[in-house]
């Protein structure tokens, strides 16, 4: 084979592997008539949502064991300490932490086995903020908690008929107060 066959081969190869390694966006959307302090782990960290705000947030493929919530009656200083009613997680803006109950958690593991993606939503640690988990493609499911006893969220620990899948490369949307 020709060096100029082999770089083709090699860049189709590279540019066929980078279709299956972007990033996913989370657009996370504040409808609540209150500000919410979004937080998401492993990445993303935590930053104000006034009502109407959208935060767009790209997280690697392959993120697994992932979460995001809302924070409600939150006050930071300037160096992005403080503390919030509901979700705090030990005072911090940009989280490192879970958040302390009560939290609606949307849970997600993305590209996972046969090229899947994870998510439910959980109200196991408690209820903070009605919610909204969907994705925006590939036409899957959408779950919705507007009170603290959602059907369409866990409840308990061992509730595992929730979680549902839907193709890797999906976006989604996470929207309080839907």
């Amino acid at each position: 084979m020709t060096l100029h066959k082999s770089l083709c081969v090699l860049l189709i190869l590279l540019a066929f592997s980078f279709s299956f390694t972007q990033a996913t966006r989370f657009d996370i959307t504040n409808r609540c008539s209150y500000t919410v302090w979004p937080a998401a782990l492993p990445t993303g960290g935590g930053r104000q949502l006034n009502p109407g705000e959208t935060w767009p947030l790209d997280v690697p493929a392959g993120t697994a064991n992932a979460r995001i919530w809302g924070r409600t009656n939150c006050n930071f200083d300037g160096s992005g300490r403080g503390n919030c009613g509901t979700g705090d997680c030990g005072g911090a803006l940009q989280c490192q932490l879970s958040g302390a109950p009560p939290t609606t958690l949307a849970e997600f593991n993305l590209n996972q086995p046969n090229n899947l993606d994870f998510y439910d939503i959980s109200v196991i640690d408690g209820f903070n903020i009605p919610m909204e988990f969907s994705p925006t493609s590939n036409g899957c499911t959408s779950l919705r908690c507007p009170a603290d006893k959602c059907p369409d969220a866990y409840l308990f620990p061992a509730d595992n008929t929730k979680t549902k899948s839907c193709p890797s490369g999906t976006n989604y949307r996470v929207v309080f107060c839907p």
